[in-house]
């Protein structure tokens, strides 16, 4: 039994007046990666310079205009880099660049060196002011915290006099979810009078869930009461730095953005320390999905990927929300059979507007494909194998039809596990389009017979076949080829049979298309029923070809 008893509940803050419960997310917050200093410093391998760089280009690329690029003032390495950035002119004139930097002289002082020659530039300065970091870390009183966030901000006013580029200031209380809410909100407020913005130029303050340590919902009640309550707001932009201890990271970012905040800190797909950052692909996907413009080029999700694993060392999650291998994969019969019909059901109705079951968005506008869709295994069942037999290869078996080869399936994948697309298209010829033994339609003519009357038949056939190997043929009279054949059939085999269903259509377009047939065959002796499948550039050839598949699937050529 876990002992429980060594733990206590986090005190809750009382907030009844709260608004943010009725309200929707209606546009992207301002996004702010934090990938190259947060992100960067929880690797077991962190970014040489030349990562750095390549990793920095993408983010610009995918649309990003603020950057935490990391802490100058404590790392030679970052310092190099974002000197690097500068000399090299990588830094566009709409893309803020941000730097971290404890509340000490010489570090702030450092900081402003690394950053000479930016035009925009955000001063991240911060401290704590936890309870607990308060007793057991600085054993400090509350007015000794504030102070430091004050000399802090004053070192950042006295270091501009010598800057040429333009400063925001950023000051985060770090442990804010450990610190007293009205504690934070003095804090944060004698910040903000000490820096004076403007609604022109407006300062950062940035609540970082520095630890998760209790529910989304009560942190959002914390940032509705800041949103409330903090000085000269017109000329604050609230910002958010969730971290994902309790797994409740998006959750969290998304009702403080409901609860009034302006902007969010995170990393690209939730990398940071202990469980990492926010996931900000996470964010932006959920977005899309209701129709918002999420603000970020990311309809590549694979590249990405490639650059994230590639540089940062860590792999996705194959369950990873929307970047995952699995997460658009379907193994269930039931989900399979679900995203067919979806998928059926938009072609139709030439809808505009994505509703597939189990697909929240189209796989396809983030850069993935279809193939991944629909997996099949033991648990698969003929939805799946449907929908992998047409979207792979452009078979559209009958619903009956879909049973049948189901239940051949599922007997291969029970031995097998996982099986691919082509190990089922593998069987379905073994099964059908090669079932030519041990008769073997090789050839077929046609005569009409429309023009003698005396003749209760209008088309006679003339079939040319092999029985185990050796050449033999028929000639028969019917209403129609496929009449004819049949006919023919009965009578020199002796067998009674009779087709229940015929479904045709084309596979290809074009010059070179081919068409596939379906017949659906009753041995009238027995009560036993199949399908026979054929193809052909000629659709009588292969509806005649379906014939024989069927006639060996029954046996009756034996």
């Amino acid at each position: 039994m876990l002992n429980y008893k060594r733990y206590q509940r986090v005190p809750v803050d009382r907030y009844p007046e709260r608004t943010w419960p009725d309200k929707e997310i209606e546009k992207h917050p301002i996004w702010c990666s934090v990938d190259l200093r947060d992100g960067n410093q929880a690797l077991i391998d962190p970014m040489v310079v030349s990562e750095k760089i390549e990793f920095f280009n993408y983010l610009v690329k995918l649309g990003f205009k603020e950057i935490e690029i990391g802490f100058p003032a404590a790392s030679q390495i970052e310092y190099d880099f974002l000197r690097q950035l500068v000399e090299r002119k990588l830094i566009p004139d709409d893309v803020k660049v941000q730097v971290l930097s404890q509340c000490r002289e010489e570090q702030i002082k450092r900081t402003f060196e690394s950053i000479q020659g930016i035009k925009k530039a955000i001063v991240h300065i911060y401290n704590s002011t936890s309870t607990l970091q308060r007793d057991v870390v600085f054993n400090a009183d509350k007015e000794t915290v504030k102070e430091l966030a004050l000399k802090g901000t004053q070192m950042v006013i006295d270091n501009m006099k010598d800057y040429d580029g333009e400063v925001t200031l950023e000051y985060s209380p770090e442990s804010f979810t450990g610190t007293e809410l009205d504690y934070a909100l003095e804090v944060c407020n004698a910040v903000i009078d000490k820096w004076q913005p403007t609604k022109e130029h407006p300062m950062i303050i940035n609540l970082p869930s520095t630890v998760e340590m209790t529910t989304p919902n009560v942190f959002a009640d914390r940032i509705e009461y800041f949103n409330n309550k903090l000085n000269n707001r017109e000329a604050v932009i609230i910002s958010v730095h969730p971290h994902n201890d309790r797994g409740t990271g998006v959750a969290t970012a998304e009702l403080s953005l409901l609860a009034g905040a302006d902007r969010i800190e995170g990393t690209l797909f939730g990398n940071g320390e202990r469980t990492g950052n926010v996931d900000i692909v996470n964010l932006a996907y959920n977005m899309f999905s209701q129709g918002i413009d999420c603000g970020l080029e990311l309809t590549n999700i694979n590249e990405a990927i490639e650059l994230y694993e590639r540089t940062c060392k860590i792999p996705i999650h194959p369950r990873h929300p929307y970047a995952g291998k699995l997460v658009f994969t379907a193994f269930s019969g039931s989900h399979q059979d679900a995203i067919n019909k979806g998928v059926h059901a938009m072609k139709e109705r030439n809808s505009e507007i994505w509703q597939v079951p189990y697909l929240t968005i189209d796989p396809a506008d983030i850069g993935r494909e279809y193939e991944p869709i629909v997996r099949i295994n033991s648990q698969s069942g003929k939805g799946g194998v449907a929908f992998v037999m047409e979207t792979y290869f452009g078979f559209k078996l009958p619903k009956p039809m879909q049973r049948e080869f189901a239940d051949v399936i599922q007997i291969l994948s029970e031995s097998r596990g996982e099986i691919s697309p082509d190990t089922v298209m593998e069987k379905f010829r073994e099964e059908y389009l090669k079932k030519n033994e041990p008769i073997h339609f090789r050839k077929l003519k046609v005569d009409d017979l429309s023009e003698e009357t005396e003749s209760e038949f209008d088309t006679g056939v003339h079939v040319i076949y092999t029985d185990h190997d050796v050449e033999k043929s028929l000639d028969a009279v019917g209403n129609g080829p496929i009449d004819a054949v049949l006919r023919g059939i009965r009578e020199n085999f002796d067998v009674r049979i009779k087709i229940l269903d015929y479904e045709e259509h084309a596979l290809q377009s074009g010059a070179n298309s081919q068409a596939a047939a379906y017949i659906h065959m009753l041995n009238e002796d027995t009560g036993e029923v199949t399908y026979g499948v054929g193809v052909s550039s000629n659709i009588t050839r292969a509806s005649v070809r379906a014939i024989f598949s069927a006639i060996n699937r029954l046996g009756l050529g034996a």
